[in-house]
């Protein structure tokens, strides 16, 4: 956080006892944790740089307190307008906000259905049911590579943390799985780590995210709805991630190819990427 002269002090999480993919208790912050420590050939992620998150509408107290220890600069919020305007985010003072619409140009917009079901059982059956959920996901993974507001909104995100003012960041979108889900899997391969690790760090949500979600379970039930209808909406399966990746491969054959033609950064940023976001082990 900046100081009483604006400027900010040099601020390093205490990893001591961290591990990859901890998740970071704040109670209104659900499926927080640091991108950090996952292992790459001869490096690992560094810690304390990039945070994945869901929404932090009711941010206050000692949670806000908490948040502010972790000494994020910049939150990079990727929802879309609605979803902003029905649960702002509650920020402490100081943070750099930027809003990066990544299913602005989504007709169907499936990673950003859940507040149109979940108080009308009716409308998930006829959205979710009979193996409707996966396809629409399917498809809204595609959409999270290719949509122009996708990549325009990931370009800007890869831009700005590949220099030194915008980070420490928290990147999140409503649950923090799947337009979030993809920017953290996409770091994380960009920087060498195994697709093992990485598809490890995204189901981490339903670990992470599910229990905090229990209530929304159990008022869609007390409505009359079928609470398995939600849970490929609240949460992750692997099958969102695999397709994401293949539409990447189809466009762009690798990564790299992602990041230098499907986002256009150039080859100094990506490097920059690179060593900014690792650490020798």
């Amino acid at each position: 956080m900046p100081g009483a002269d604006g400027h900010y002090a040099d601020m390093t999480a205490d990893t001591t006892g961290a591990r990859p993919g901890q998740q970071i208790m704040i109670a209104t912050v659900p499926n927080l944790r640091d991108l950090g420590g996952w292992p790459t050939p001869d490096r690992h992620v560094r810690y304390g740089l990039l945070f994945r998150s869901a929404e932090f509408s009711n941010l206050q107290g000692d949670d806000a307190a908490a948040f502010a220890r972790l000494g994020i600069r910049s939150v990079y919020d990727m929802r879309t307008q609605a979803e902003r305007a029905k649960q702002p985010n509650q920020l402490p003072p100081g943070i750099e906000y930027v809003v990066l619409d990544i299913l602005k140009d989504s007709s169907q917009a499936g990673a950003a259905q859940l507040l149109a079901v979940l108080g009308d059982p009716k409308a998930a059956e006829a959205m979710l049911g009979g193996g409707k959920a996966l396809a629409l996901f399917e498809q809204s993974y595609r959409e999270i590579v290719s949509l122009p507001s996708a990549l325009a909104g990931y370009r800007q995100f890869f831009s700005a943390i590949a220099g030194q003012e915008h980070t420490p960041a928290v990147f999140h979108c409503m649950a923090g799985k799947d337009r979030t889900g993809w920017a953290a899997a996409a770091s994380l391969l960009l920087l060498g780590v195994s697709n093992h690790d990485v598809f490890a760090d995204y189901l981490l949500t339903n670990d992470q995210l599910l229990p905090a979600l229990q209530p929304v379970l159990d008022q869609f039930r007390s409505i009359g709805g079928d609470p398995d209808l939600l849970k490929p909406v609240v949460g992750v399966q692997k099958e969102y991630l695999e397709t994401a990746i293949g539409e990447m491969q189809k466009r762009y054959k690798t990564i790299d190819g992602y990041f230098s033609q499907g986002l256009a950064l150039n080859t100094a940023t990506i490097d920059k990427l690179r060593a900014k976001l690792t650490e020798r082990s």
